[in-house]
């Protein structure tokens, strides 16, 4: 079970692709909504390796070296669109989701980028709302409606609000 363990934000190598792909499965079926669906749909629980080969993914690593989560953004016109964003089911609600969307809006601010952008899966839609993200609209998938959600990102990193001791 998680600790209070801080976590590292790396780029994945090519030797965590299996990790990945069964972080990405043991994550994929946590879902019993989801999960006679994935089964019945192999391919969709099969997590191709290109991301890492092309240098997007980021990987949460505790400071044990375990990889506790991940996810791969693509630039797509002035965003990001997430990819994927899974964590570790034994670190779920744990801050590993948050320290990576953190990382992607740290790495969209160098770039430039406005947006973050995602077809997020209805189990998921708390996370993100909690994230900052917003629903935009509808969309159809694969496996029927899902949430199109977008988070802001401006230019400068927010500015502390620094309180006074004593009040």
């Amino acid at each position: 079970m998680p600790i209070n363990s801080p976590l590292r934000i790396r780029n994945a190598i090519p030797a965590d692709i299996g990790t990945l792909r069964d972080l990405f499965r043991r994550s994929s079926l946590t879902n019993d909504d989801d999960r006679e669906n994935l089964l019945a749909n192999p391919d969709a629980l099969e997590l191709s390796g290109t991301s890492v080969q092309e240098g997007r993914t980021r990987v949460a690593v505790t400071t044990d070296g375990r990889i506790v989560g991940f996810v791969t953004p693509l630039v797509v016109r002035d965003a990001f669109e997430l990819e994927d964003l899974f964590v570790d089911p034994d670190w779920m609600r744990q801050g590993v989701g948050r320290a990576l969307v953190r990382d992607v809006v740290g790495a969209a601010r160098r770039r430039g980028l406005a947006r973050i952008e995602v077809v997020a899966n209805r189990h998921a839609l708390g996370f993100y709302e909690k994230a900052g993200f917003a629903v935009e609209r509808e969309v159809e998938t694969r496996f029927g409606p899902a949430p199109r959600m977008h988070l802001a990102v401006s230019r400068a990193e927010p500015t502390p609000v620094l309180r006074k001791r004593g009040r």
